[in-house]
């Protein structure tokens, strides 16, 4: 079979979840073609070529952005074969899905590999592991076209790895335990390290462990660790992991300083205990402050995420928010856009069935792939919907004259509050520029108009 895989985006890198499932097609005998139509247009020659299209949808933006070209390439060749892949692949519904004849979620390479030779992929979401190659990663265009980290010796290339797939943790508000429902999946340590290797003969000189926690095996983590230092000592990266695991395993802190470790970042979600609660996350507000600054001993900083916008958040939480970035002196490791972010509630997500969050639940909207709500106090609606706006026309400017602009914005809508606090009165981190990759966004934003913009031109 002649088959063609599509990315739409992988939060701009070079789309891991293409180039694995290419190496595993190639090894079945398959012709395969990849696109990223993050850097690249649909040549309608390509879906002409195909017997079968398969669209990776890792997050969320993704999904959006893959129905869109799945009615775009329908609509051109009605009897094509499609199918989606990836962890939002069951979201949304056959009426969601209509373009799309098979999804597979989760572990989707033994189903995607008996689709594309005709068999039944088997049920929506699957969780058992098969072997997984080396990706393929010489059908993708390169590096390059990618994000960059940005230090104080200038960029540099990124490459992304995973070397766990699913999560130990059943935090509400995330799309994974909806999948794995606490499971873990580990890729072998000989696949990522020579994943990694290729990567650094393609210019890579950071990599980032896009894992949903590069901590839930802290002991094979530690060996990929080591053996990269070893192989490529000169290679720095990033991870993501919980606070909860950054105070569990702190002893392990200085090690991924020593072996390159940049940055980490973290989902800290909120400053109110409460909205922490509802959302399962397994940390506090003052545990979350202790993590920045075990990381920082090490020379480390942390990369937090954010979600504001809940159906519990005051304006004086989302105040209490950016008071806890000046405090910590983390204003330039906050993209903007995560002062922005709005609870997402897909299919199956693990806040339906939430006393707290069921009064405040809608309809399901099929257009954003998830259960509506709106917040009790119609100011929160209206202040998400400014940030969001003001941060997406200022997608080009400094973070810290955005975040000024935001705080100012949240300040404006409350009254008696106390001063800002002084900057890194709780924490102080290192003067100069912080490691950052140079992707703004986010996969639990909601796409900006830029990017729902039609992404193939035959069709329509």
């Amino acid at each position: 079979m002649r088959v063609l895989l599509i990315s739409t985006y992988e939060l701009g890198h070079q789309p891991l979840h293409v180039a694995t499932p290419a190496a595993a097609l190639l090894a079945a005998g398959h012709e395969v073609r990849c696109v990223d139509l993050a850097v690249d247009l649909l040549d309608p020659a390509e879906v002409d070529w195909a017997d079968r299209v398969a669209l990776s949808v890792p997050m969320h933006t993704a999904m959006r952005l893959a129905l869109q070209v799945a009615r775009a390439i329908t609509a051109r060749r009605a009897a094509l074969p499609l199918c989606l892949y990836g962890l939002y692949a069951h979201v949304g519904g056959t009426a969601t899905r209509s373009p799309v004849d098979a999804v597979i979620a989760g572990e989707y390479l033994p189903g995607l590999i008996a689709w594309a030779g005709g068999s039944d992929p088997g049920p929506p979401i699957q969780l058992d592991r098969g072997p997984t190659p080396v990706p393929a990663r010489h059908l993708l265009p390169p590096l390059d076209r990618y994000a960059k980290v940005v230090t104080a010796a200038g960029q540099r290339l990124v490459g992304m790895v995973e070397a766990t797939t699913g999560c130990s943790h059943r935090c509400r508000h995330c799309p994974v335990p909806v999948v794995y429902d606490g499971r873990v999946r580990s890729v072998g340590e000989e696949q990522v390290l020579a994943d990694i290797d290729q990567l650094v003969e393609m210019g890579a000189r950071h990599v980032t462990f896009a894992d949903p926690d590069f901590l839930n095996t802290p002991l094979h983590a530690a060996r990929v660790i080591a053996a990269l230092h070893h192989r490529h000592d000169e290679l720095t990266f990033d991870v993501t992991t919980k606070v909860e695991h950054i105070l569990r395993h702190q002893s392990a802190i200085p090690e991924l300083a020593r072996a390159g470790c940049l940055f980490v970042v973290s989902a800290f979600e909120s400053t109110s205990d409460t909205i922490l609660g509802h959302l399962a996350k397994g940390h506090t507000v003052a545990e979350a402050s202790v993590a920045v600054q075990l990381l920082r001993q090490s020379g480390i900083e942390v990369r937090p995420s954010w979600l504001p916008f809940t159906p519990w958040t005051t304006v004086d939480d989302l105040i209490d928010l950016v008071d806890f970035v000046v405090a910590h002196d983390l204003v330039d490791n906050v993209d903007p856009v995560q002062y922005t972010v709005r609870l997402l509630v897909p299919d199956g997500s693990l806040l339906l069935g939430s006393p707290a969050m069921v009064p405040h639940i809608g309809p399901y909207d099929p257009e954003r792939l998830g259960w509506s709500w709106t917040h009790p106090d119609p100011r929160l609606d209206a202040l998400q919907e400014t940030l969001a706006s003001l941060v997406e026309q200022a997608v080009d400017e400094p973070a810290t004259s955005t975040f000024d602009a935001i705080a100012t914005t949240l300040r404006s809508a409350s009254t008696g509050r106390a001063p800002r606090p002084r900057p890194g009165s709780s924490s102080r981190g290192p003067a100069g520029d912080r490691p950052h990759l140079t992707e703004p966004w986010f996969c639990c934003s909601e796409p900006t108009q830029s990017q729902l913009a039609p992404l193939v031109s035959f069709g329509t």
